[in-house]
């Protein structure tokens, strides 16, 4: 029996991923003008940017307990394993909803095969990873080579990413009132990255000029393999830079492959406008397996 990819809305991989490698969706919820849509689904990411430069403060939910009682039991119904790549646990609740509805529905059925992974990835991060399983899964993989390889990706994944203004990710609770004060000053525009499913500041550049060329020197630094990787960039409705930014790497890396797509409604209303965001890996080998937690 085939294996089951399931992801959510925060990969922020485009419908086509989803439909060519039949990966199945969780979406968060994103709240706008009193009322809440299905982020991936039922709001546009562009509506969430244009509403935020007219001032509005978006929120988020992660996503329903609903959606993952009626889908885990499906499965388990089923007996078709499924494997979740979830969102950071420590970005969202999402994971922690996912694990508790999990051990409900195992209740029910005991030798259900569903498995629940905390990628702490976000964006493009973690859609690289659900990439990766759907290919294994498509190529009829076993499960515990995906779940195994999945984790490894997961773990091996560089988030490198700057947003224009890091008062948005300070209301959302994602960076410090410090660290989002010293960032607004001086027109010094800040290097974050993932460590550990967080976000953390990484430098601050003062001027956009360089901050593309840190970005690459940063890449350099981390990357394993970049000309044979497949490398993600995720742009908070910028496309414009974000192709700057691929064509700079194909030049740099002769990379063959660029997935370019937009920050969705969910992390878009926490990054802003003017984000970029920057994902590849720091090891392709992928041969040791890596223990759960």
């Amino acid at each position: 029996m085939n294996i089951k990819i399931l992801a959510d809305s925060a990969c922020d991989l485009s419908m086509d991923y989803y439909n060519e490698f039949d990966i199945e969706m969780a979406p968060l919820t994103v709240h706008l003008d009193d009322k809440d849509y299905e982020d991936g689904k039922s709001i546009d990411p562009k509506t969430v940017y244009h509403a935020m430069r007219n001032g509005k403060t978006p929120k988020t939910s992660q996503a329903s307990p609903r959606h993952f009682k009626a889908i885990f039991t499906s499965y388990a119904e089923a007996n078709q394993p499924l494997v979740y790549l979830a969102f950071s646990s420590q970005l969202s609740g999402t994971y922690q909803t996912a694990k508790m509805i999990e051990q409900e529905v195992k209740e029910i059925y005991p030798e259900a095969p569903i498995h629940v992974i905390d990628t702490k990835c976000a964006s493009l991060g973690c859609g690289l990873v659900v990439l990766h399983a759907a290919k294994l899964a498509k190529q009829g993989a076993d499960l515990e080579t995906i779940i195994n390889s999945s984790r490894a990706c997961a773990l091996n994944m560089e988030h490198i990413f700057t947003v224009d203004d890091l008062e948005y990710l300070y209301r959302g609770g994602r960076v410090s009132r410090t660290a989002a004060f010293v960032g607004s000053l001086l027109k010094i525009k800040p290097i974050l990255h993932v460590e550990d499913g967080k976000l953390i500041p990484l430098e601050k550049i003062r001027g956009s000029k360089k901050l593309f060329h840190r970005m690459l020197e940063i890449m350099e630094e981390r990357g394993d393999d970049l000309s044979n990787q497949t490398i993600a960039i995720s742009h908070g409705d910028d496309a414009e830079r974000a192709e700057q930014l691929a064509s700079m790497i194909k030049e740099k890396f002769h990379v063959k492959e660029v997935i370019i797509d937009m920050v969705g409604s969910a992390i878009g209303s926490h990054s802003g406008p003017g984000t970029i965001a920057l994902f590849f890996l720091n090891n392709t080998n992928f041969q040791q397996p890596v223990q759960e937690e």
